[in-house]
């Protein structure tokens, strides 16, 4: 990356487009030099932040009763083949290694369905094995032939996949609306970020799933990013791999399944694209590598006294990562910029003054305020970190809230998807016999039916906004990527 590259955003975030392809370059999150096409370097920074979302979800999993496994990323093309909606629906974006000879051909896991339910059927005997709750992190891989983006389309990514199998379909949707909950206490709750639960339409639902709920997530240009999923595979995948298990009264039935996918990398995107602002990142306290950093501002003759000033602060903030910026080549205003950049959430600075005052100048990223604390009142920035974490995620809220339009014509509708806004509306179904009202709003709009609230049920008012017959459903459109 040449010399230039943290110098600073020279576009306002107004420009998302670049502001993004800046910010990740700039921020050090990526590094897009490696030539393979939709695959990516990500750089320290990045990684860090990864590495943190990583650590929450899984403590957020292991709470609630998964255990982590290992699975192969390769699987071979007879138990892609199992499913035949599944593997119909992947097919065109997998990637085949070439097969060796006298062996079957093996595909870059895209999802890895086929690989658990086989360890079911052989892990599971009987109902006193249920439920079993798995997951696994790692890369999943898929030859996305659409123009890619980095970390938004890509053709290997860093996610989670948790796989579950249950006795009953009333566990097994239990545990769907529990996947919607963890989506909310990590995703919203500790990164920020706020999102529609949307069952999907039965035409777009997940290939092999009986349905599939997705987490819609509002970006700054108002097209949604569709975060966590989560599927009820229902009996399918049991049926297809013979995965039974023996109930309570003796007899077999096929095992219920369900799936859920959060994509750590596709994750930092709403992170950055939310919270970020015309200087660079801005990251939830929880995640961010470096909580606060402590420059020390000196000169030759005094550099000694003010960097052991320093470490002296740094030792006392027991329980929050911190780092010191001693670096000689930088002056302190390019350390300013370079950290504010990367979206640290709070500043110390130090000098000659703060020495004699004992006291420290307390910089915080998200609304750019100085506040001067004495060294005795360090335990003042806990109330400053629970005010910085609750108004990043009050406002990412307001954006959201800010962004979704109830419309009553089709008029109204093509006119708010040019605004960037979600459209809310009553409409006929989101079963089979909604599917051509849902193509004439895509062609008239250029927008697609993303699904109905799957948390919640709300009640549509009057008719269906196309065919004018009973509205059953209140749909949720807009533009994606």
């Amino acid at each position: 990356m040449n010399k230039k590259s943290n110098e600073g955003l020279t576009v306002k975030k107004e420009d998302f487009s670049e502001w993004f392809s800046q910010v990740i370059e700039k921020a050090e999150i990526v590094d897009l030099r490696l030539g393979l096409k939709g695959f990516i370097v990500k750089r320290a920074w990045g990684t860090r932040i990864i590495e943190k979302m990583y650590q929450l979800y899984e403590e957020e999993l292991q709470k609630n009763k998964h255990q982590p496994v290992i699975m192969p990323s390769l699987i071979p093309e007879s138990n892609l083949k199992k499913e035949s909606e599944h593997v119909e629906g992947f097919n065109p974006e997998v990637f085949w290694l070439e097969s060796q000879k006298g062996e079957e051909r093996l595909a870059l896991r895209p999802t890895s369905e086929t690989l658990f339910t086989p360890m079911f059927k052989l892990w599971i005997r009987s109902h006193r094995d249920l439920p079993m709750k798995i997951y696994q992190k790692g890369s999943v891989f898929r030859l996305d032939t659409k123009a890619t983006r980095p970390l938004i389309r890509e053709r290997e990514f860093q996610w989670i996949e948790a796989h579950d199998a249950f006795g009953t379909k009333e566990e097994a949707e239990k545990q769907v609306q529990e996947d919607i909950e963890t989506t909310e206490k990590v995703m919203h709750q500790k990164f920020g970020i706020p999102f529609l639960p949307l069952k999907r339409p039965i035409w777009d639902k997940f290939a092999g799933a009986e349905y599939t709920i997705g987490s819609d997530v509002i970006m700054p240009d108002g097209k949604l990013i569709q975060q966590p999923s989560t599927h009820l595979m229902g009996q399918k995948f049991s049926k297809a791999f013979n995965a039974k298990f023996v109930d309570e009264k003796g007899n077999e039935e096929y095992l219920w399944t369900t799936a859920y996918g959060p994509a750590i990398s596709r994750i930092l995107v709403s992170v950055i694209s939310v919270h970020g602002d015309n200087k660079g990142l801005v990251i939830p306290s929880l995640i961010s590598p470096i909580q606060i950093i402590i420059i020390p501002i000196y000169k030759k003759e005094n550099k000694e006294k003010i960097i052991k000033y320093a470490q002296k602060i740094l030792n006392k903030l027991e329980g929050y990562r911190v780092e010191i910026d001693d670096r000689d080549f930088n002056t302190p205003g390019r350390k300013f910029n370079e950290w504010e950049l990367k979206g640290v959430p709070f500043r110390i600075e130090v000098g000659e003054e703060e020495l004699k005052k004992e006291s420290i100048t307390f910089f915080i990223r998200d609304i750019r305020k100085r506040e001067q604390i004495l060294l005795r009142d360090l335990s003042k920035i806990k109330l400053y970190e629970k005010e910085y974490n609750k108004r990043i995620i009050n406002n990412a809220d307001k954006f959201l809230e800010s962004r979704i339009k109830e419309c009553k014509t089709i008029d109204e509708i093509k006119k708010s998807i040019k605004e960037g806004k979600i459209v809310k509306t009553s409409f006929c179904s989101i079963e089979k016999e909604g599917l051509n009202c849902a193509e004439k709003i895509e062609k008239e709009t250029g927008a697609g039916i993303r699904g109905i609230l799957a948390n919640k049920k709300e009640l549509p008012k009057g008719k269906c906004i196309i065919c004018k017959k009973d509205a059953k459903e209140v749909v949720y459109i807009g533009k994606s990527y």
